[in-house]
């Protein structure tokens, strides 16, 4: 196959999505369907095919790379079936994702989508971890940075447990925005999410929310401004956080 016939076939896909024909969900269904059927049909063959072209081995044809995000941010998202997204995290500059898929060498099973333009070094996990450099003293320094990232994964995914719990829109927003604001150490804070990825994260409908925040507003809980939030006690005065490691310093 030459450029010429790779740019026609190109085309012709654009030419398919643009016409809206992938909108509907049960399109989708459809599509993510006949996609697993094919990868467990073919698998053979795409491990064969990666390691010619990548060198990599049958077990890395999987998940064996970490994330590293240098910047912008990612969203980890789950789609179900239904066409259903949920936002698990955000991953800012500085931090890691697919550690622990990468560790274990499991097939990754949420999604890691660009939330801005955003640039991501990848890591082999197998040369890094489990290839073992006995004369090395970065290796050791590796391994436990790895597990304390991963460890401050668990605790903000049992945060967002805890945000998901309240059965009510208010409760979950109070919830997570009491967190952000005492993380940032003042009642104003931004958060890492649009309208649309905040109802994602928490797991509700964006109108819902926007009408649950235009309540909030109104009786003064709080006041916002695109990803900014300010929040108010019940004198409507701002509320105070103090962070406890500024404050023994």
């Amino acid at each position: 196959m030459d450029s010429t016939q790779i740019d026609n076939i190109l085309q012709l896909q654009r030419d398919f999505y643009d016409s809206g024909a992938t909108i509907p969900v049960s399109f989708r269904k459809r599509q993510l369907k006949k996609l697993y059927q094919a990868v467990q049909k073919y698998r053979l063959q795409i491990e064969e095919a990666l390691k010619k072209d990548l060198g990599k081995s049958s077990y890395e044809s999987f998940m064996c790379e970490i994330g590293l995000v240098l910047s912008g941010s990612v969203n980890i998202e789950n789609l179900d079936l239904w066409g259903s997204k949920s936002i698990l995290s955000n991953i800012g500059a500085g931090q890691v994702f697919g550690e622990t898929y990468a560790f274990s060498r499991e097939t990754l099973m949420v999604d890691a989508v660009a939330a801005q333009q955003t640039d991501i070094l990848f890591w082999n996990l197998d040369i890094l971890v489990h290839t073992p450099h006995p004369a090395s003293t970065w290796q050791p320094k590796f391994i436990r940075n790895l597990l304390q990232i991963s460890l401050r994964k668990n605790l903000a995914l049992s945060q967002r447990i805890f945000c998901t719990t309240p059965k009510t829109i208010r409760g979950r927003l109070l919830v997570y925005l009491s967190n952000q604001a005492a993380k940032a150490g003042s009642n104003y804070f931004k958060i890492p999410f649009d309208r649309q990825g905040l109802a994602d994260y928490l797991n509700v409908d964006r109108s819902a929310l926007s009408k649950e925040l235009g309540k909030m507003r109104d009786e003064g809980i709080l006041t916002t401004r695109k990803n900014a939030f300010t929040l108010y006690g019940l004198s409507h005065e701002p509320l105070l956080y103090v962070s406890f490691s500024k404050a023994f310093h």
